[in-house]
């Protein structure tokens, strides 16, 4: 049974910084791509970025390019989302995403199979 469990979100103000984990079990960072994702209240979930371990393959949304980086630890199966420059805008729900289920672009919401529960990240101006 795949268990996806983000943490690490909180309150920060504008500019400061964050990191997200999300620890996988029941699944292998080696299998397929991993994903975070946002959903902020009365808007769609978008995509923030995404990693494949196997090749180190990055995306990242125009949004967050330059401010977000993802990293990993293939063998305890966490991924890592560091936020810096941190903008008021951020703020929403924070979810990290597993295996692709269909094809379709890295940080497309709907490809992706297995979901966490989500952690929450607030920016104040």
């Amino acid at each position: 049974q795949v268990q996806l469990v983000e943490s690490g979100g909180g309150s920060v103000p504008a500019g400061g910084s964050l990191r997200l984990s999300c620890t996988a079990s029941g699944y292998s960072l080696r299998r397929d791509r991993m994903g975070w994702f946002r959903q902020a209240p009365g808007k769609e979930r978008e995509g923030v970025a995404s990693i494949y371990a196997l090749n180190t393959s990055t995306d990242y949304a125009a949004s967050v390019k330059g401010r977000f980086t993802l990293s990993y630890d293939i063998d305890k199966n966490i991924v890592y989302l560091q936020m810096n420059s941190l903008r008021p805008e951020d703020t929403a729900m924070y979810y990290c995403a597993a295996e692709r289920s269909r094809s379709g672009g890295p940080l497309e919401a709907a490809i992706y199979k297995y979901w966490g529960q989500g952690t929450q990240v607030t920016v104040s101006s």
